[in-house]
């Protein structure tokens, strides 16, 4: 199965946020490119909430080249098999973070933000992930700074997107 099958199924099965997640699916079907960051009409991404093992904090990068505080994530390669790994491998990449796990159900969230030329749109699926206990965070490259914060914190440091996925999260969670 390829990845933008992956996609499409990931996306027939979330069940939320229905008219977002049939424009992804409008998408995949008119752009068979539409996993790539090549795809000038917009492309999926993978991105993945950290959250610490007490499930009180949760890690964010300041990206270096938006200057924002966000989740980890980014474009898809062709190494990944599914969006789920994407995410995962995007989280590992930028957290420094071996081992971990997302929640499961599927993606939390759903976030379509404009971006510069000459792509148009990221279409992000968005997850979250616990790390494993002993958690060590190491900056990457991506990254001005990496910083846990608590999910009150996240919110004030974040832009709307971070704080809705911040609240779905803790939903998903139970809290």
């Amino acid at each position: 199965m390829s990845l933008h099958d992956d996609a499409v199924l990931v996306l027939k099965g979330y069940e939320d946020q229905e008219e977002l997640r049939e424009l992804y699916l409008g998408h995949l079907a008119a752009h068979p490119d539409g996993m790539w960051k090549a795809c000038e009409a917009g492309h999926l991404t993978a991105s993945a909430l950290v959250i610490d093992p007490e499930r009180d904090r949760v890690l964010l990068t300041l990206h270096r080249k938006l200057g924002m505080w966000l989740q980890m994530g980014g474009h898809c390669e062709p190494g990944d098999s599914t969006l789920e790994l994407a995410a995962l491998r995007e989280a590992t990449e930028e957290s420094g973070i071996q081992g971990l796990a997302l929640l499961p159900g599927g993606p939390v969230q759903l976030d379509r933000h404009a971006i510069p030329a000459p792509c148009r749109w990221h279409l992000d699926v968005q997850y979250a992930a616990l790390a494993p206990a002993g958690a060590v965070e190491a900056i990457s490259e991506e990254s001005l700074d990496l910083r846990w914060f608590s999910y009150d914190e996240a919110a004030d440091v974040a832009d709307g997107s971070v704080a809705s996925l911040l609240e779905r999260t803790r939903v998903a969670l139970g809290r």
